[in-house]
């Protein structure tokens, strides 16, 4: 499904859009945090790292810096995974769906997960969006470092999109 001739989202709907998978994001970060505790203690309790002087995993992942950052690596790449997969699945995220954008091709294509990875990079939590103040065309930083646009859909057309993602 091509929508190659709507027009560009405008920063407030991507900021709201952008409140909304905020929280998404924090829930996944918190979900993931729960996977890699579960992991270091495992580890632990396997006997293949010691906890030394610390009384509790926690204060292991804080005192240890290859581990605090292996923790938090872990955490954000969830997050940034969830933009990617549903870039590259449907063109929107929850939030997206809510304030009826998508994000695609400059054709009207899906992004592929290399594009989404790009865009998750470039674009700074979201900060990347602020460029639109001074941009015309209403085209972000990450926008045009990978290869792709913003657009507003019309109810119909997220109704279309809303549709096609529960057949898959």
């Amino acid at each position: 499904m091509s929508f190659a001739n709507a027009p560009r989202a405008t920063l407030l709907r991507r900021m709201a859009a952008w409140m909304y998978d905020f929280l998404v994001g924090i829930a996944v970060y918190m979900f993931a945090g729960t996977i890699m505790f579960a992991l270091i203690t495992l580890v632990v309790k396997l006997g293949l790292l010691d906890m030394g002087q610390h009384q509790h995993i926690s204060d292991l992942i804080i005192a240890t810096p290859a581990l605090s950052l292996v923790n938090e690596l872990a955490k954000l790449l969830a997050v940034a995974y969830l933009f990617v997969w549903s870039w590259s699945r449907s063109g929107q995220t929850l939030g997206m769906r809510a304030w009826r954008i998508r994000v695609q091709r400059t054709d009207g294509a899906l992004i592929s997960q290399g594009q989404g990875w790009r865009r998750a990079a470039y674009a700074f939590g979201g900060l990347a969006n602020l460029t639109l103040l001074w941009d015309s065309s209403q085209t972000a930083l990450h926008d045009r470092l990978s290869g792709s646009e913003v657009v507003q859909l019309t109810i119909e057309q997220n109704k279309q999109l809303l549709e096609q993602s529960k057949l898959r």
